[in-house]
């Protein structure tokens, strides 16, 4: 492993124990001078009678397991449950504050992922955003409780079938179907919650020949797919594994829905030749949707899941065969889970600055649209475990994060008619381009920024648009001149714009950009729009696979006994991912890797799969005919 490489990573663990990264920094800080001096959660909880057992349990010492449920369970036995909070919060504050800090995108979590006893409480949230969220018990010195502090020497060895590492949308997807297939499963995550990265999607989970895309008479098949991702990602992905994307998309889709999930809409993103993005009914974001299906599929299940545990290295016997893994837990230390077979589904590097930038030094100081765990622990780890890597240079830039922001402005507002424009009120783009061309033509605009304008039309067609207003990144106006004075760009450039976008609508072609589809003009007021600037969100390379996702060595040997999944992985999106595509891989690779691991642990051989091209077999529906009515 380069040395640059480790001290990119060790700099990128560092920022995941910080409260906020430097971007929301000016917000941090005005909440942290507001909550100066307030005393720790334990002292409060002394004023009104609570002792260490009503937090903590009878038990004779005092702990805690890793997860710090059993404390969040004393939580929820006082307070109430996150719901219950939400709607004290909103009765306290009376309409007044617009962020409700119980309602979020990531779902139900552990009350101490925020709320902290012996030191300062800190809003996950900030992890991402800038919230003044004022929290009792909020920036104080830490203070350790008595009997505590001490960890036991004694290096425990647990047993599994399965450990699969990282919680994300692949990692859960592949411990459900291990589970199913009767394998005991470990399922190993660092952060406080489950998610990753899969619960900040927001556009879609693109997929060919699917039922959904029948009853809406959308021509599309496996193999047309296959070539749109060969194509957005410049013909460097590897062809079997994209095969295996496009060609097992609809049973992924399958597999989701009888798992409870709605993903019935269908709309279009960037690099598509056709509409293949599911999504929720109504265009709410697919992240949250998807992992809330997963999360409840995990816990249906009672799969064994363990928070604020993070793998330290990769076990393996004399004969290379991977046996385990050795766990750091919060409070359980240090110690080991042996088993027959290891999935990584760790995600990718986009959050940790120092080892993109030690690969592509024009990205240094760029924001990233990814949560605070993305720092590429697991590419490093499966090296270390003699890996191969892959594609690693190869650093997506999204084009539509909102200024001053780590907010990602989903490309599914383009794709239900949004267009951009820069500070001249000038389009100046396909706006359904790949996401690589896109951001390159955003940054040679003055300022390197430009603004996603769309109407009310759009608006109400896509009900994850409201977040964008709840977050206050939205401006406004009745008319597109007034929207002009708005951002600051002439506002009678800006209604000959749109006025000659629609008429590209209504001629359903696009003279000046070419752009593929348009589903709707902006023609109904008001007027809205989002500054945007490109910032880092995904990471094409990781580890080396093969189609049955075992992780392949440098001499291009399956290293028996390690799977891989999602995100961590190489070689299925080349130089750049079409959007739409990421949903897709996890569920996707992530059914391949539980599978396959299962199999593994029982002993079965696991033999890659080669898909051979089929022709397009589905066509639009026709529309009934519908004979005139004869005169009387």
């Amino acid at each position: 492993m380069n040395r640059i490489w480790k001290i990119a990573l060790l700099l990128g663990c560092v920022c995941l124990l910080l409260p906020a990264f430097s971007l929301q920094a000016a917000g941090t800080e005005a909440a942290g001078a507001e909550l100066a001096g307030k005393t720790l959660l334990s002292d409060l909880h002394k004023d009104y009678q609570v002792g260490c057992k009503d937090c903590h349990g009878k038990t004779k010492d005092i702990s805690l397991d890793d997860a710090e449920s059993g404390v969040s369970g004393a939580c929820v036995k006082c307070h109430g449950s996150s719901l219950r909070m939400a709607e004290r919060s909103e009765e306290k504050a009376k309409g007044k504050e617009h962020i409700n800090p119980h309602v979020s995108h990531v779902g139900n979590m552990n009350c101490t992922a925020c709320h902290r006893g012996h030191e300062a409480s800190a809003s996950y949230c900030n992890n991402c955003h800038a919230f003044n969220l004022p929290m009792s018990g909020g920036n104080a010195a830490k203070k350790t409780p008595p009997g505590a502090a001490g960890k036991s020497n004694v290096h425990k060895i647990e047993q599994a079938d399965i450990v699969i590492v990282g919680g994300g949308a692949a990692g859960m997807t592949a411990a459900i179907v291990a589970t199913e297939m009767k394998a005991k499963v470990i399922l190993v995550e660092k952060n406080p919650i489950l998610g990753g990265n899969s619960m900040l999607a927001a556009g879609g989970m693109n997929a060919a020949w699917t039922e959904y895309q029948a009853a809406k008479g959308i021509a599309d098949s496996p193999e047309t797919m296959f070539q749109d991702t060969m194509k957005g990602g410049q013909n460097v992905g590897d062809p079997d594994l994209v095969r295996v994307l496009a060609y097992n998309s609809d049973a992924a889709v399958k597999w989701l829905t009888a798992h409870g999930a709605n993903i019935s809409d269908v709309g279009r993103m960037g690099g598509a030749s056709a509409n293949r993005a599911h999504r929720p009914v109504g265009g709410t974001t697919v992240g949250p949707h998807v992992t809330g299906v997963l999360k409840r599929s995990v816990a249906d299940r009672k799969i064994e899941t363990r928070l604020n545990c993070k793998v330290i290295r990769v076990l393996k016997n004399k004969e290379g065969r991977v046996t385990g893994v050795v766990v750091q837990g919060k409070h359980s230390g240090e110690y080991t889970i042996q088993a027959k077979a290891v999935v990584f589904a760790t995600g990718g590097f986009s959050a940790n600055a120092d080892m993109v930038a030690s690969l592509q030094p024009s990205l240094k100081g760029m924001t990233t649209s990814n949560q605070p765990g993305a720092v590429g622990e697991g590419m490093v780890l499966g090296e270390q475990a003699g890996a191969k890597l892959v594609d690693m240079k190869e650093i997506q830039i999204h084009p539509t994060v909102a200024a001053g922001s780590r907010i990602l402005i989903s490309e599914s507002v383009r794709g239900n008619g949004a267009i951009l424009v820069n500070r001249e009120g000038k389009r100046f783009v396909n706006e359904l381009t790949t996401r690589d061309k896109a951001s390159e033509a955003v940054l040679k605009q003055a300022g390197g920024s430009a603004f996603i304008v769309f109407d009310e039309g759009i608006l109400k067609s896509l009900k994850q648009i409201q977040g964008y207003f709840h977050l206050g990144l939205v401006l406004g106006g009745a008319t597109p001149q007034e929207l002009g004075a708005a951002i600051g760009a002439p506002g009678d450039v800006l209604a000959k714009t749109i006025e000659a976008y629609n008429g590209f609508v209504d001629a359903k072609k696009d003279d000046e950009f070419q752009r593929p589809d348009m589903p709707r003009a902006l023609r109904t007021p008001n007027y809205y729009a989002i500054e945007i600037k490109p910032g880092i969100h995904y990471t094409m390379g990781g580890l080396k696979i093969n189609t049955a996702t075992q992780v392949i060595d440098e001499k291009g040997n399956p290293i028996p006994g390690f799977f891989a999944a999602g995100e961590a992985t190489g070689g299925v999106h080349g130089v750049n991912r079409l959007g739409g595509n990421s949903v897709c891989e996890t569920i996707v690779f992530g059914r391949i890797a539980g599978a396959n691991a299962a199999k593994t642990a029982q002993g079965i051989e696991v033999v890659p799969e080669k898909i051979e091209p089929k022709e397009p077999q589905v066509e639009p529906k026709e529309e009934p005919k519908v004979e005139p009515k004869k005169a009387s």
